[in-house]
């Protein structure tokens, strides 16, 4: 796992991953059901769709709009087991910990609460 100042650095140099922001339909339910319960939703999205050694449909299983999280997920290489291994340095193949979860948790938050200043 990566130290965040690290990672929004080199998350910064990435023409792909520096086009996802919030549009206002994103914001809008970000701020009705607020920060707090997104992230509930987050880290449910993560223990379903990443958690697993071999998650279903790994590298298409997260949306590319919907919901706020799946925004931040391709905003922060959360989005997949090959993301998270390149770009977070947390290995495939295996079940996320709940140490590695929580990060990933973290990471999105952190780019929520950034999108929303």
């Amino acid at each position: 796992m990566r130290d965040l100042d690290e990672l929004f650095i080199a998350l910064e140099k990435s023409a792909f991953r520096q086009k996802f922001h919030l549009q206002n339909k994103d914001r809008d339910y970000l701020y009705s059901k607020g920060l707090n319960t997104i992230l509930i939703h987050a880290d449910d999205f993560i223990s379903k769709r990443l958690a697993p050694a071999f998650p279903t449909n790994d590298g298409k299983q997260t949306p590319f709009k919907g919901h706020p999280v799946f925004i931040a997920q391709h905003a922060t290489a959360c989005c997949c087991r090959a993301c998270l291994e390149k770009w977070h340095k947390i290995p495939q193949g295996k079940q996320l910990s709940d140490n590695e979860t929580a990060y990933i948790c973290a990471v999105l938050e952190h780019w929520l609460r950034n999108e929303l200043n």
